[in-house]
């Protein structure tokens, strides 16, 4: 069903991508997945770099937001084996990597957030922090974090 959704809406999950580092991408524990923080890296290469608010636009960066959901998404699908399994999106957490006198990270962020609902409807609002960073990994200027409920 959510497939189904995404393919009328014309999206489409990317692979998912093992960890880089020393952690998983999903944690699943009691009923909640842990989604690790997201960089919108596309074929491994980041469509953008820098600040938002002097290297990026603020709509080059709701682009990223997207791509890090669906990146999310892939992940949680890898562990869970099936999106059909969400019951609701609880908690995102949103970077973004700001230049000075930057506050827009909420307008950055709700690009996550909208495409969450519709992918989701209902179930996928859901509680959020939208944060300004002085640096992020790799230079990205955004990186996304989940907190779903899923089914057991």
């Amino acid at each position: 069903m959510i497939r189904e959704r995404l393919r009328e809406m014309g999206l489409e999950l990317p692979e998912p991508v093992p960890s880089l580092y020393q952690y998983v991408p999903v944690v699943v524990h009691e009923g909640i997945a842990y989604v690790s923080g997201q960089v919108p890296r596309v074929d491994g290469k980041l469509p953008y770099v820098g600040k938002v608010g002097v290297d990026v636009t603020i709509e080059q960066a709701r682009e990223l937001a997207k791509i890090c959901v669906l990146k999310g998404l892939s992940s949680l699908e890898a562990e869970i084996g099936s999106l059909d399994r969400v019951e609701r999106v609880l908690k995102v957490t949103g970077y973004v990597q700001s230049t000075d006198g930057f506050n827009q990270q909420p307008q950055v962020i709700d690009a996550a957030s909208e495409l969450l609902e519709q992918i989701f409807g209902e179930q996928g609002r859901h509680a959020r922090t939208a944060v300004g960073a002085a640096e992020l990994p790799g230079n990205t200027p955004v990186e996304i974090d989940f907190m779903i409920a899923v089914q057991r």
